[in-house]
């Protein structure tokens, strides 16, 4: 049974809330973000205000995967994952 855009707003700001608490992550992870963001952008049910915040996230996403130091990458976006978490709530 695929997730509805509730269950995979929350899964997305799990992973987020963990990155921002845990200062590390791994690569699926950031690869699963990219995946929630594209199937959230693409639901009309998704509030307009939520869509807005995607595509930063998505890119956070992406550069994480192909980030040489995944590590670094999320602790330079602690208070981007800090303000993503409160926009999603």
């Amino acid at each position: 049974m695929p997730l509805n855009h509730e269950h995979q707003i929350t899964i997305l700001k799990d992973i987020l809330s963990e990155h921002q608490a845990d200062c590390c992550g791994t690569v699926s992870e950031c690869e699963q973000i990219e995946r929630l963001v594209k199937s959230l952008m693409g639901n009309e049910q998704v509030h307009p205000k939520i869509k807005s915040v995607l595509p930063n996230i998505y890119t956070y996403g992406q550069n994480g995967k192909y980030s040489a130091d995944l590590n670094s990458h999320i602790l330079s976006h602690q208070q981007q994952l800090s303000e993503w978490v409160n926009q999603l709530t």
